[in-house]
């Protein structure tokens, strides 16, 4: 397909802008509860640390699959009762995620037995339906962006749906350390999730609740005769079949050298969910028994530290939100190189609170990586076919966690069967992201 130059879409107020990214907020706090407590929960209900790759294939590998299809079929859709093109996917995604954020902190708690195959099934098949559901409901806000808003207001509004999802990422990664210090109990019976884990989901799923609910009563979409006419597209673009293939083909240059960076990006931080808590417990609590008091006061850590990452992103992303467009390849590039050097340092360090100082620059280049790609890469596309352009973007997100995972169980052991060095790896993985930067063909409107 021909890049285009600019869109005819009119600039919608601040308050609308805010609107349709509200409910990622929700969004993100349900998918940093699962990737901030999935290592924790499996660990505790008995899980080898070897194989904690297995797992963590799961999330990547549904969302591969669903987006490209809420995407596809999305684009095709219009339900004004239901809100419209995107809404609709919205609501279906939010009522699953809420009932499988109710059941996976109880993993341990149905009487499976310790690191027995049920208990480890169940865990897996729920996070498995939770990450389903939380990419149904995610893919909406990328792409009613992407339909509404205009280039000149497009990376502010990725801004913003960065700093809501970062915020999200803040309160679902301090509610186990915060429940804690209220009280609720931090330990269990061997092979159950502590009740600060359980009861933090339970108050994810209500805010997931609450915030989708703004978006979905709040936003009104563009009709298909609107939508056609402020793309400058035919009204059947949209409904005629799209194969992928073939759109993968003529997709514009900044797509596929974005996903290059996508993919030494995903790959480094999939490292990051699946090894901080063990990490983090051996270099500072000197523990590998998950089992052990120690080992989940470091669970509880890495939420703090989460939520520093996310609170750094938070910032970052508002001020990587003014940013000009003929800044973003120097801003992504650097945010990149400034969270290398943050996965890197985790190596060496040894001290509970020098590691905040680490998920600093982590959560730097977490905000560039929620900022960037989608900005750059939306910029390039017409509004042809724009949800399933967007949803078979989501493969550079997938793609390279699924690669990480598997290639984890070769790695894992060949650098000594150790969650720290592991990091070390991230972080050299990083800064090959940053380096290829320099790839990218963007395309904006002057």
């Amino acid at each position: 397909m021909s890049e285009k130059s600019s869109a005819g879409l009119p600039a919608l107020s601040k308050s609308m802008i805010w609107m349709i990214n509200f409910g990622f907020l929700g969004v993100q706090t349900a998918f940093t509860l699962q990737s901030s407590q999935m290592s924790r929960i499996f660990q505790t209900i008995g899980a080898d640390p070897n194989n904690l790759g297995w797992f963590f294939i799961l999330p990547p590998l549904a969302g591969l699959i669903v987006q490209p299809i809420v995407g596809y079929y999305s684009d095709r859709t219009w339900a004004p009762k239901l809100g419209g093109r995107r809404l609709p996917y919205l609501i279906l995604g939010t009522l699953v995620a809420v009932i499988v954020m109710l059941l996976l902190p109880n993993s341990g708690s149905f009487g499976f037995g310790y690191g027995s195959l049920a208990a480890l099934w169940f865990g897996a098949i729920t996070v498995a339906f939770l990450d389903l559901s939380s990419n149904v409901a995610m893919q909406p806000f990328k792409m009613m962006v992407g339909d509404m808003v205009n280039d000149d207001q497009k990376s502010y509004a990725y801004g913003i749906q960065s700093f809501l999802s970062n915020t999200g990422a803040v309160l679902a990664a301090i509610f186990p350390f915060l429940l804690t210090w209220l009280g609720v109990a931090n330990t269990a019976k061997k092979g159950v999730v502590p009740q600060s884990v359980v009861v933090s989901f339970y108050v994810g799923a209500a805010l997931l609740i609450i915030t989708s609910a703004f978006t979905v009563f709040r936003v009104k979409e563009y009709d298909p005769a609107t939508y056609a006419r402020y793309h400058g597209i035919e009204e059947s673009d949209n409904t005629e079949g799209g194969n992928w293939f073939t759109l993968l083909k003529q997709a514009p240059k900044a797509f596929w050298t974005v996903t290059l960076v996508q993919f030494f990006c995903w790959f480094a931080f999939q490292y990051l969910w699946t090894y901080s808590a063990g990490a983090i417990a051996k270099n500072v609590w000197n523990t590998t028994n998950a089992t052990s008091a120690a080992y989940q006061a470091a669970g509880n850590w890495y939420g703090v530290l989460a939520a520093v990452q996310s609170i750094a992103a938070v910032v970052c992303s508002y001020i990587l939100a003014k940013v000009p467009n003929k800044y973003h390849k120097a801003g992504y590039a650097t945010t990149l190189l400034l969270g290398a050097l943050g996965f890197i340092s985790v190596f060496f360090i040894h001290s509970q609170g020098a590691l905040i100082i680490s998920f600093v620059l982590v959560g730097i280049a977490w905000a560039g990586m929620n900022t960037y790609p989608l900005t750059i890469v939306t910029n390039a596309l017409s509004g042809k076919h724009m949800g399933t352009y967007l949803g078979l973007f989501n493969g550079s997100i997938c793609l390279p966690q699924i690669v990480a995972s598997l290639a984890s169980f070769a790695l894992f052991p060949l650098l000594g069967s150790s969650q720290v060095n592991m990091f070390l790896l991230a972080g050299i993985v990083l800064a090959c992201g940053a380096l290829s930067v320099t790839t990218i063909k963007e395309t904006f409107a002057e």
